[in-house]
């Protein structure tokens, strides 16, 4: 299986949306465009469907799967899904709050969950997590002021929010894939290095780029260097 997945570090990354209210996959497609402008996106507007493209798609990065289908029980349908993906790594998008819900979920093998009402800036936390292997969820219970998020990655700390330094804002595995690129390293070999996928370092590098406001690896070069970030450790 892995050598039918290409190869090229600039493969856009594929995700599946999976919800059956067209407005809904709609507004997940766009939030992951203005993020990835060269994501490729997969729609599934049922669970059935849903099943048969997880099988049948090549490469996908992850899975955004609404709870609620139509077509199926809730826990029953999210068992089937997350057999159907495989290694797949799948996020629950529901408007589900109750923690019980929540933890069900995450029980059953889904790597993340995102409140509907959230901030769509929770996927940019969301993705490299779940893609890293930790856990991505809501902290129960729900404050009434809005969603508070908690990661539960034990291998990455907090990540800081400098409004006034992009620098600031990079994760320690944010900086350790930044130095291995920059020792001219691939994406490939950035993954084998880290023991992650390779999507994984594909959504790390482009959230770095966009933090910093560069386009390629050369500009990022050059941001580094005049950002004077510190990449040892």
């Amino acid at each position: 299986m892995v050598s039918d997945r290409r190869t090229s570090s600039d493969d856009p990354l594929k995700f599946l949306i999976v919800d059956d209210h067209a407005l809904v996959r709609y507004g997940l497609s766009l939030a992951l465009r203005q993020r990835y402008p060269d994501v490729v996106i997969v729609e599934a507007g049922s669970l059935a469907e849903a099943m048969r493209k997880a099988r049948s798609e090549r490469d996908l990065t992850a899975i955004l799967y609404d709870l609620q289908m139509g077509d199926s029980d809730e826990h029953s349908g999210l068992t089937d899904m997350l057999d159907a993906a495989g290694d797949v790594p799948l996020i629950v998008v529901s408007g589900a709050t109750d923690g019980n819900v929540i933890a069900s979920c995450i029980r059953a093998g889904a790597r993340g969950f995102v409140n509907k009402g959230c901030e769509g800036a929770v996927l940019d936390q969301a993705l490299p997590i779940v893609l890293e292997g930790g856990i991505f969820a809501p902290a129960p219970p729900t404050p009434p002021d809005g969603q508070r998020v908690r990661i539960a990655l034990a291998s990455a700390p907090a990540q800081a929010r400098s409004e006034n330094d992009a620098v600031s804002s990079l994760t320690e595995r944010q900086r350790e894939v930044l130095r291995l690129l920059l020792e001219g390293q691939s994406n490939k070999e950035i993954a084998r290095a880290l023991g992650v996928l390779e999507g994984t370092i594909k959504v790390h590098l482009r959230t770095v780029m966009q933090r910093l406001g560069v386009r390629n690896r050369t500009q990022l070069a050059l941001a580094t260097m005049k950002a004077g970030i510190k990449l040892q450790s």
